[in-house]
């Protein structure tokens, strides 16, 4: 199976990047991960409708450049479907028995994904109403992989 995280911007902050680092190398016993990030658009802090329309839309097109076909893709965001642990893992399972052995995930920007990516999506997927920083949220998503793998290998890790 091969798991793949797409992310808009370079990560900079070390703390993010040890964490993620960590969680990939626990996940190499199960599957192959690979991070993937997107530059994100260069923007004013204050935008009309019409300009985050623009960012959303160039930021989704880069996304879109790095999915295959054959990707099963699960789009974060807050309007997305929230799930437990276990049930999280439960899909994960499923796909793989199911014949998707590429999923991907997408975090977009700090203005969220283009409809185009939305569309693209297979499933998606929130872990709140909670406004997280996407860089947070690439750690966090590893994390979740990783306990979903610890809970279908039946780990202790998962209290």
């Amino acid at each position: 199976m091969n798991i793949k995280i797409i992310g808009v911007g370079k990560l900079k902050e070390k703390y993010f990047t040890a964490g993620i680092a960590e969680y990939k190398k626990r996940l190499g016993k199960f599957v192959n991960v690979s991070i993937v990030e997107v530059p994100d658009e260069k923007a004013p802090e204050s935008l009309s409708d019409a300009e985050m329309t623009q960012v959303k839309q160039a930021e989704g097109e880069r996304i879109l450049g790095k999915i295959k076909d054959k990707e099963w893709v699960i789009a974060l965001a807050i309007e997305g479907k929230q799930r437990s642990s276990e049930v999280f893992a439960k899909e994960i399972a499923d796909l793989a028995t199911y014949g998707h052995s590429d999923i991907t995930f997408v975090i977009g920007g700090s203005l969220g994904l283009s409809p185009e990516v939305m569309k693209r999506a297979d499933n998606t997927l929130s872990f709140g109403k909670l406004t997280l920083p996407h860089q947070l949220m690439r750690l966090v998503l590893i994390e979740q992989i990783y306990r979903a793998f610890m809970i279908n290998a039946g780990s202790p890790y998962h209290k």
